[in-house]
């Protein structure tokens, strides 16, 4: 299924910038774009044409259905970014975001 959703269209691409480890400007960069262009594509506040689209896909070296269409997909790239989260804690704040997680797991039974 497509997603026409700009928003969620700049969350993936978000994600996947991460993943890759580079920052919003190296990605502008790499596709041509102005640094406040693409972060307005990430904040999923502009609609893009098709020639930005495979210009940041380029630049990302990934293919357009990875951020235009609906799949399982999105649920590993949502568990990637919370890993990525994760990993951004100290050890004190991963105890306790798995601790919160537990009650939160336990209250929706």
């Amino acid at each position: 299924m497509l997603i026409y959703d700009f928003q969620e269209i700049g969350n993936k691409l978000l994600s996947i910038r991460k993943r890759a480890g580079l920052t919003q400007s190296e990605v502008a960069e790499a596709a041509n774009l102005s640094d406040r262009t693409y972060a307005d594509i990430e904040r999923g506040t502009v609609n893009m044409r098709i020639e930005t689209i495979l210009k940041i896909c380029t630049a990302l070296q990934i293919t357009p259905d990875v951020i235009l269409t609906e799949d399982n997909h999105s649920l590993s790239v949502k568990q990637q970014e919370l890993l990525c989260k994760l990993e951004e804690c100290t050890q004190k704040q991963k105890e306790t975001a798995l601790e919160l997680l537990s009650v939160y797991l336990k209250s929706t039974q």
